[in-house]
């Protein structure tokens, strides 16, 4: 970000704190870009004229007689159809040693869009993922998030989910992931020869935790340009949202503001809902589904970010590990996608929804089996082949490395119904028996 002729430079700052810096200025707008001592800062608060400058790499080092230049403007990213197969980072900047876009620049951060602008989501997304397709199939316009414990592989997660959606562009958001996840990430995409349809900003554990802040909006504003300009079907993958309301906080606690529930700043709910609620289905076909991990603390669910998030979201994913089988698998008791009744048995086969519902119900009844076996009672006949059936279904439907098609998900579990149990015992209406039932046998 360069500076420009005219601008008026300060050099009194009146007070610094670890990473931010206050100084007496007029004709300064909030969120504004400032360079103090030739690093990048934003204006995060304004009381009359005195404005408070958040420094994204710290402050210190930084004398209370160091230039300060106004930019005139909030961040900012270059939008065009040169973005495409790219990665960033979280000001914009290329980092994959190609050249700068060349584009039209657009400030990051603007309103959601207005509701009357919207329509109804109705479009299936399809992510080859069966636990995701089968059981919480998404839809286009729809905000969810995988709940997941650190230690679980929920990048690789989001890594095959951009591979597979049937999207016109995946737009991943990385916030705090390491270097290998990075090189992962670029390494992944560049070998399976899908990089021309991902565009990538990221912030890495090296970069200043704050800079975490720009990338949502950065990922986002990317996104709109595709979706709005373009008519194209967008799906936005965030990792990880817990880094992301960290650094909130930290920034909050630096400002001495009163913390909240598990030291979030109050104004948690309304930092994350500014970002999922840019999710949209737009009348003339354009459309941004956003997909974003939040990382659970020792698998609490009752965490302030968490806890926030299911308020603004349409449902959510669970990761967890399936003892039986030694896989992770998207937990079909816990995870829930609240727009699924738009699309199943609509934009898919009409015998999907049935399938579903006795597959999970099937799945429930082996659960009971097991805690009869921990209570020491004994198993009838039905329990052992529900047990079977439950390990055969984790492993062939429930797994994250499942990849086929919806279709081939209702009929793998069409074959595990014939396999261990009657008609009836599924509960699966006759006419859809005979209909899809007795072809797969």
């Amino acid at each position: 970000m360069e500076t420009t002729a005219f601008q008026k430079i300060h050099t009194k700052i009146d007070q610094i704190t670890k990473a931010t810096c206050s100084l007496h200025a007029t004709g300064v707008g909030n969120e504004e870009m400032a360079l103090v001592n030739d690093r990048l800062a934003q204006v995060v608060k304004i009381e009359g004229d005195l404005v408070t400058l958040q420094v994204f790499s710290g402050t210190e080092g930084i004398p209370t007689n160091a230039e300060v230049v106004f930019l005139g403007h909030a961040p900012q990213l270059a939008v065009s159809d040169e973005l495409a197969g790219r990665f960033f980072n979280a000001y914009g900047q290329p980092i994959d040693g190609g050249p700068e876009v060349d584009g039209k620049l657009i400030e990051i951060g603007g309103p959601s869009v207005n509701p009357v602008r919207r329509k109804q989501p109705s479009e299936l997304i399809a992510t080859g993922i069966a636990g995701i397709d089968l059981n919480n199939t998404l839809v286009t316009g729809q905000k969810i998030p995988f709940f997941a414990d650190p230690d679980q592989p929920y990048n690789q997660v989001m890594a095959m989910v951009a591979l597979r959606a049937k999207a016109d562009k995946i737009i991943l958001g990385g916030m705090g992931i390491t270097n290998d996840d990075y090189l992962f990430f670029k390494n992944l995409f560049e070998n399976a020869g899908a990089i021309d349809r991902i565009i990538s900003f990221v912030n890495t554990t090296e970069n200043p935790p704050v800079e975490r802040l720009l990338v949502p909006d950065m990922a986002l504003s990317a996104a709109e340009y595709f979706a709005v300009e373009k008519n194209q079907n967008v799906l936005v993958l965030l990792t990880d949202m817990t880094l992301y309301a960290d650094a909130l906080s930290i920034v909050s606690n630096r400002m001495d503001q009163i913390p909240s529930k598990d030291s979030m700043p109050g104004s948690l709910y309304s930092d994350l809902a500014k970002l999922y609620e840019k999710a949209v289905q737009f009348p003339d076909g354009g459309s941004i589904t956003i997909i974003a991990v939040t990382t659970l603390s020792g698998g609490d669910i009752t965490h302030a970010i968490p806890d926030n998030t299911g308020y603004i979201t349409e449902g959510q994913l669970f990761l967890r590990k399936e003892t039986d089988i030694g896989k992770v698998i998207i937990d079909p008791f816990r995870s829930l996608s609240r727009l699924k009744q738009l699309v199943i048995g609509k934009k898919t086969r009409e015998d999907h929804p049935q399938v579903m519902n006795a597959a999970i119900r099937l799945y429930a009844d082996a659960a009971n089996a097991k805690t009869k076996i921990e209570n020491g009672f004994d198993l009838t006949d039905y329990d052992k082949r529900t047990m079977s059936f439950a390990k055969d279904y984790a492993n062939e439907l429930l797994a994250i490395d499942i990849n086929i098609e919806i279709d081939t998900m209702i009929d793998t579990a069409w074959r595990l119904f014939d396999k261990y149990f009657s008609p009836a015992e599924t509960g699966i209406k006759a006419e859809l028996v005979e209909k899809y039932g007795k072809q797969i046998v």
